[in-house]
Formats: structure tokens, C-alpha cells, sequence
């Protein structure tokens, strides 16, 4: 028997076009499902069931006027780190508990003119900052393939709820892997567009170019779509993609042609190892791309630690853009105020600096980089990890696990390319591992081209957690 979360967005919003389904039916199906299961994965902070219901009777009365936009009466949440006008926005912390936000992020405003309906705000951590989604407002994001283990960050609770059926795609966003991360622990497909693609306006600034939205999905022409429709500029936007030829949606139906594809399992953080499960998928992946024809070799690691102390100094100072008022100081987080302590210390010259030092490493990498048309790393350098299992130990040792972790993710969000995380493979144990390619700039087109190409050389979106059904 096949359920409506048994289908992909783009099935759902051409069920809702012929009117096999209806928008209420479908807000109604996945209410109910939240309201079941999604505690069980600390999916959400905050569901709009009562907006949802008035937004899929306004989508049904679009229909019967005639043809609406792309995504007319599906259903979608919003990473809790973006404002949706009179909304509960917590930001993932205690500190933003009852705060009603009194705009839209221009991604939202976008997701809205493609006639999409807020289900509700999904879980991640304080302020974004980690890689793993643990806070004071909700329950933990857990992975639906071991409800025991972690769903990464920061979009945690995005790729939770779409991975155990509680939406059909979602809004995620990646300032240092924080869609690839928990796409890869949750057996998802994930994109990081190129830096630009996606406005961050109005209220959050672009100054250093680390953070963009995406979608998180679990088939790539979903991912290909709802980019369609998250991607645009306003007024303001420091950065600006270069346009692509087409639509993302048609790329994922072109073939990729034969790509050249370098790669490296080497972390670029002191200390990193990779686990044998990661090495597996990497070793799988390469195999793959080899078997349907692409040119795969061995690079040198483009990239080593000494650039991440640099990095450190920009997402320490990054901890301090939120403004917090004294008397909520103490709700924040151990790692929180730690990161913000770090980052009130750091002076102009040394901000500059570090700033300056990356700019120079990216400009002399990536003319290299981009002499292939793709690049191959493990997603994560570990399977996902157990529940508390960053929070067990002190702020400096927290921030170090993180890193050891994900030591491949960040340095793509330093240089502003594109980068995806593919689900291809799972272990022994049932435990989702992806492998993350990685673009040249403005080039997510063949990104998807690819991933598609490797979608139907290993499906992966009928497989489905234990939760699922």
C-alpha cells in the first residue's frame, strides 16, 4: 500500500496538480505523523498545524482557479534558524524561547511564492553553531536508523523529519557542512549551492560568504526542484551565482557525459581518522564512478590544518552575531558561550587575518580544484555517533570531536563550491554513510547530473528506516 509519505515532492505536487490528492489531505497525513512520531527524532521545534491547515484550503481553492506555481499545496518545514513572519523563531536556544519573528527570510518568501505550506520549524542547535542537534527547546535529533545515535547538524531536524516520513523535503542551510553532515547520518541526498545562489537576506549578513540554504531531499530531482525554487537574490546580497543554463530540474535529466574526478580520504584536521565504514563508501563510490565510465584518480590532499585555525577565528567571531540580552546570557549553552567568549577576544586585525589567509589559500587551490569537474571525499570521517556523545565532555574537547568528525565539509563552504552529499551506502549494521562530491563554482548542474546518473545506477530512496511504516 503506498501512503503519501511514500512519495517524492515532485509525485506529490503532480498529485496535487490532477487533483489525486488533496492539499488538506496531505497536511492532515503529515500532522498526524508528527504528532506520532516526532518526538520519537526531535524533528521539530515548533509545528504550525493550525497555519498549515488555512494555507492547504488556500491551495485548494488556487486549484480550482486554475494552475498555481511549482509546488502548490505541498507541505515543507523551515530550519529553525530563519524567520517565517509571526512565527516562533528559537534559533535553537533557550535564550530565543518565546521570540516571534517579525519578517521573512527571503529563502521563505521564496518557498511561499512556490506555493509550499509551512508544517512547522525544524530542530537545530543553538545558534547553528554545531554539528550535531542538541538544545534547550526540543527533544535531540536522532537519526531514524538508530534512534540511539545522533542526526548531525545543524539541519538535524530537517533531514530527521524527512528521513522518518514526517515531510516530503526540507529547507536546511550549511555554514560548515550543516546540510551534508546529517544528509549523510540520515541517508539522504543534500545540496550546498554555490555561494550566492540563495539569497540571505534580509536580516542575516553575508560578510564572510561561509552560510547558504538548501534543500535536503531523499530523491536528487527533489533537491533539483526545490533549488529551483530556493534559488534568487534581492537587493543588498553581497554575493551572486552565476546563472545556470536551464533549470537544476533539467540537469538531473541530462547524462553527465565522462567527468574527470579527483579524490582524496586524507582529513585536513590534525588528528582526524577515517573509519573503515567511510573508507567503504568512499572505496564503493570511486568504484562506481569508475564502472559508468568517469575518470577517477588520486589527488593530492588540496587542503591542510594549518588553514583551520583561521577558520576557528571566523566561526568563533560568527558565535557572536547574535545579539543576546545579559539576563538570558546564562540560557545558552556551555559550547555556546564558550564559542562566544573565543570570539569577543579576537580582535579587528586578527579577524581580518584569518580572513585574508583563507582568501589566499582558496585563490592559490582552486584554480587546481577546478582543473576537474568533480571532486571526491568521504561526507564524515566517522558513522553517526550515539547521542551525547559531544556533550560528555568539555566545550574545547566538544569543538574538537566536531572537527575530527567532519574534518572534509567546512573547507567547501570556505571556498563558496558547490558540494553534495550522496547516500550510497549503508553498513553492515544498517547505518547510512554518504560520500560528498564537490563542484566547480556555479557548476551544481553537473552535480546533479552526476548524482542522478548515480541514483539509477544504485537507488537508494526506497530504503527506509524502521520507523518509516
Amino acid at each position: 500500500m503506498t501512503h503519501i509519505h511514500h512519495l517524492s515532492m515532485r509525485d506529490q505536487a503532480a498529485a496535487i496538480r490532477s487533483r489525486e490528492l488533496s492539499p488538506v489531505d496531505v497536511v492532515e497525513h503529515y500532522l498526524e505523523r508528527i504528532d506520532r512520531l516526532g518526538d520519537q527524532v526531535g524533528a521539530y521545534v515548533t509545528v504550525t498545524a493550525d497555519l498549515a491547515r488555512d494555507q492547504a484550503k488556500a491551495a485548494e481553492r488556487a486549484l480550482m482557479a486554475g494552475d498555481g506555481p511549482p509546488l502548490l499545496g505541498v507541505p515543507l518545514p523551515v530550519k529553525d534558524l530563519n524567520m517565517v513572519k509571526g512565527v516562533r523563531t528559537t534559533l535553537g536556544s533557550a535564550a530565543y524561547d518565546d521570540f516571534t519573528a517579525f519578517g521573512d527570510d527571503n529563502v521563505v518568501a521564496f518557498l511561499r511564492e512556490a506555493g509550499t505550506i509551512l508544517l512547522g520549524k525544524t530542530n537545530t542547535p543553538e545558534f547553528g553553531l554545531p554539528c550535531y542537534t542538541e538544545n534547550a527547546v526540543a527533544p535531540p535529533a536522532r537519526t531514524p536508523w538508530d534512534v540511539e545515535r545522533s542526526a548531525g547538524g545543524s539541519s538535524g531536524g530537517a533531514a530527521a523529519a524527512v528521513a522518518a516520513g514526517l515531510a516530503p523535503a526540507a529547507h536546511g542551510s550549511d555554514g560548515g557542512g550543516s546540510i551534508r553532515i546529517p544528509a549523510s547520518v540520515c541517508g539522504l541526498f543534500g545540496i550546498k549551492p554555490t555561494r550566492g545562489r540563495i539569497s540571505q537576506g534580509p536580516i542575516v549578513p553575508d560578510l564572510v560568504g561561509l552560510a547558504t540554504s538548501g534543500p535536503i531531499t531523499r530523491t536528487v530531482r527533489d533537491a533539483a526542484l526545490l533549488l529551483d525554487v530556493m534559488a534568487g537574490n534581492a537587493p543588498g546580497d553581497m554575493y551572486r551565482a552565476a546563472p545556470p543554463e536551464g533549470t537544476f530540474l533539467e540537469a538531473a535529466d541530462r547524462a553527465p557525459g565522462r567527468l574527470r574526478i579527483g579524490r582524496s580520504a586524507v582529513p585536513p584536521v590534525p588528528g582526524a581518522e577515517v573509519h573503515p565504514d567511510c573508507l567503504a563508501a568512499y572505496e564503493a563510490a570511486s568504484a562506481l564512478l569508475a564502472e559508468l565510465g568517469h575518470e577517477v584518480e588520486d589527488i593530492d590532499p588540496p587542503w591542510n590544518g594549518e588553514l583551520m585555525p583561521h577558520f576557528e577565528t571566523l566561526w568563533a567571531a560568527m558565535a557572536t552575531l547574535t545579539p543576546v540580552p545579559p539576563e538570558r546570557e546564562e540560557r545558552l549553552r556551555p559550547l555556546t558561550r564558550w564559542l562566544r567568549e573565543r570570539g569577543q577576544a579576537i580582535s579587528a586585525y586578527e579577524l581580518l587575518h584569518a580572513q585574508a589567509t583563507l582568501q589566499a589559500a582558496v585563490r592559490g587551490q582552486l584554480p587546481v580544484l577546478e582543473g576537474y569537474d568533480v571532486i571526491l571525499h568521504p561526507t564524515l570521517a566517522q558513522p553517526p555517533v550515539p547521542i551525547g556523545y559531544f556533550e560528555e565532555v568539555d566545550p574545547a574537547e566538544n569543538f574538537e570531536r566536531q572537527k575530527r568528525f567532519t574534518p572534509f565539509t567546512s573547507v567547501y563552504n570556505v571556498t563558496g563550491q558547490p558540494a553534495v552529499n550522496v547516500p550510497l551506502h549503508w553498513t553492515d549494521g544498517g547505518l547510512p554513510i554518504g560520500v560528498m562530491l564537490v563542484g566547480r563554482t556555479s557548476d551544481e548542474a553537473t552535480l546533479i547530473a552526476l548524482s542522478a546518473q548515480l541514483e539509477e545506477a544504485r537507488p537508494w530512496a526506497d530504503r527506509r528506516p524502521p520507523i518509516w511504516d
